[in-house]
């Protein structure tokens, strides 16, 4: 057996292959059965273009055997296999890939898919072993040639006898460190998991001997051992099946046994394309968000498969943030991956292909408001609030592409509808659409700021999630109809401003007392007309709106920032004959009862009292 040395300066780029271009150990075996399967796709290509050659896929499968007693693991194929110029070419130099040139070749034909591109993958064996022994015999040769290599010093080629064509990979399994546990990869239930991880869908069968029991023949009590082949792999995925075989069960169990949830999926969304770039989708709306949503541990991304072998678990790139509750996978042959084949090397085509999902989901959360109207609440009480993050995020970036998808709860209406609904309701000489914010549907309908608007008929949106406000500040108007606050300084109702104006002049030196008073935390003291049965609350200035505030100051990081406070005064309320007497005769009495009218201002708003002492002290002084 003579000794060779690895062209194109081996030691240096195995050993970087080795340490440095996989980041994941268990890998390798995902390599090495991808590389089997390609050895089979040869023979397939064979038969296309001979007609001599016969090629029965039954006949064909890759083969895993542990023995822990040797510390070896075997994987072996009845594929194309190699002769000694092809061992030589294909494993003495690295980086060269007969997989790669034959892929050229074999491109055009139908059917075949060649995983392997590079010829790095074989090399990711050295990770989990110190010697590898690769045996194999080409269909187009009576000998068989013995390959073996301890890594960067070389390897070591010699002639041997195999019984039928196909590649035998032995591998001398690392002993254990401190860091890795290498006796993991010779138990069978790490090899089941690892096939069932990346190589699932492998279209050959991956069998393994594994040990089992029966009750021995003549005795009830006494057991016996044997070894039986047992097939690993689905081997066809579900998403490369015609939509007409499978149904919603079928759907349902490989949503489960992928763990993308515990519920079952709300919408189910397969696909196929074909054309620039090819590929299938299989994607999940679950019915319910996981625990761990709105927290720093949750993963946002599908799997990504290339030919069916896994190559990204959660690729984030495919999907855009406030589309993250979607769950499943995708899978193509025209991805351009690394080295490694555990990240992309170029992203137009993955570019491409999360364009068309967006698309896609969009499309399918229109259908389901259009058509499920029930199903979509459902779905909305869920990830509606990812959809509001979305709208707000970037600066408004994608506010077009969600607006459509949104719902707020109708004061009128008593339930979630959609902006176009409100739009198609709006009165004819209605200007805006009138939205009011707090913590609960129940504490906005008491809101003495919507008096006016709902004797008017006018409907009012309920806002209860934190960035709702937000949400709709960044998206400004809807169908070229703007959004305005019931607490906003201007409603746009000419004839009742102008009413207020006067009741402002008249009691002008009443109210300029008040907001002496309140000094600092108002900006203003007006008669409301807005108001009919309360006798006072707060509305603002400006684009910061009071629940803008009270959200912003819960934050850790609170800027402190303060929206421009008005305080309005019902004048139909006998609250304000009490305030005129004051005025003209206690001007002590006038404070107090402006520090406690704006307390309870700030009640109703649900903010918290500046001095809950004083206004207690302040009570008590009203009580005697």
């Amino acid at each position: 057996m003579t000794k060779k040395q690895f062209k194109a300066e081996s030691k240096r780029l195995l050993d970087l292959m080795i340490h440095s271009i996989y980041t994941n150990k268990e890998i390798f075996l995902r390599e090495l059965i991808s590389n089997a399967s390609d050895a089979i796709d040869k023979n397939y290509y064979r038969s296309l273009t001979d007609p001599n050659v016969v090629f029965n896929k039954d006949d064909f499968f890759i083969e895993i055997t542990a023995d822990k007693d040797s510390r070896t693991l075997k994987i072996s194929d009845n594929g194309i296999g190699m002769t000694k110029e092809e061992l030589e070419e294909n494993l003495g130099t690295i980086a060269q890939s007969g997989s790669f040139a034959f892929k050229n070749e074999a491109e055009a034909k139908e059917g075949v898919d060649i995983i392997g591109q590079f010829g790095v993958g074989f090399y990711s064996a050295f990770m989990v072993s110190d010697l590898v022994t690769v045996v194999s015999r080409s269909v187009n040769s009576g000998k068989a040639y013995r390959w073996v290599s301890g890594g960067t010093e070389g390897y070591e080629i010699e002639e041997t006898d195999k019984a039928a064509p196909g590649t035998e990979i032995l591998l001398k399994i690392k002993e254990n460190t401190s860091d890795e546990k290498y006796d993991d990869f010779l138990e069978e239930y790490r090899l089941r998991g690892l096939v069932k991880k990346y190589s699932d869908f492998i279209k050959y069968p991956i069998r393994m001997l594994v040990k089992k029991r029966k009750l021995k023949e003549g005795t009830e009590s006494e057991y016996e051992d044997f070894y039986e082949y047992e097939t690993l792999n689905s081997m066809v995925p579900i998403w490369r099946k015609n939509r007409s075989e499978l149904n919603q069960e079928d759907y349902d169990n490989f949503y489960m046994e992928k763990h993308f949830g515990f519920d079952k999926p709300l919408k189910t969304v397969h696909s196929s394309v074909e054309g620039v770039v090819s590929y299938n989708t299989l994607l999940f709306i679950p019915s319910k968000r996981p625990y761990n949503y709105y927290t720093r541990e949750f993963q946002k991304g599908l799997e990504l498969y290339s030919n069916g072998v896994l190559i990204m678990e959660k690729c984030a790139d495919l999907l855009p943030d406030y589309f993250s509750f979607v769950q499943g996978l995708v899978d193509s042959a025209d991805l351009s991956l690394n080295i490694s084949r555990e990240l992309l090397q170029h992203d137009r085509q993955l570019k491409f292909i999360a364009k068309k999902i967006k698309d896609k989901i969009k499309s399918e959360l229109q259908l389901m408001l259009k058509n499920d109207r029930e199903k979509y609440d459902e779905f909305f009480k869920e990830f509606g609030s990812q959809l509001k993050y979305g709208v707000y995020a970037d600066y408004g970036m994608n506010k077009e592409e969600l607006q459509d998808l949104l719902l707020f709860y109708s004061s009128t209406e008593k339930k979630l509808v959609s902006l176009d609904e409100y739009i198609g309701r709006m009165k004819e000489d209605q200007k805006y659409i009138y939205y009011a914010t707090g913590e609960s549907v129940e504490k906005i309908a008491k809101m003495p700021q919507t008096e006016m608007l709902e004797d008017k008929g006018f409907e009012i949106l309920y806002f209860t999630d934190e960035i709702d406000e937000f949400a709709i500040k960044m998206l400004m108007s809807y169908k070229e109809k703007e959004f305005k606050s019931v607490s906003s300084g201007d409603l746009g109702l000419e004839a009742d401003e102008k009413e207020s104006e006067k009741e402002n002049e008249g009691n002008k030196a009443l109210f300029d007392a008040m907001k002496e008073a309140l000094v600092g935390k108002v900006t203003e003291v007006r008669a409301s007309k807005r108001l009919k049965n309360h006798p006072v609350c707060l509305t603002n200035e400006g684009e910061l709106s009071i629940e803008m505030e009270r959200v912003l100051s819960m934050m850790p990081d609170s800027p402190g920032v303060k929206a421009d406070k008005v305080l309005e005064i019902n004048t139909n309320h006998e609250i304000f004959g009490t305030l005129k007497q004051a005025f003209e005769n206690d001007k002590d009495k006038l404070n107090m009862l402006a520090n406690l009218l704006y307390s309870q201002a700030l009640l109703i708003e649900g903010l918290t009292i500046e001095d809950p002492v004083q206004f207690a002290n302040d009570v008590c002084r009203l009580i005697k």
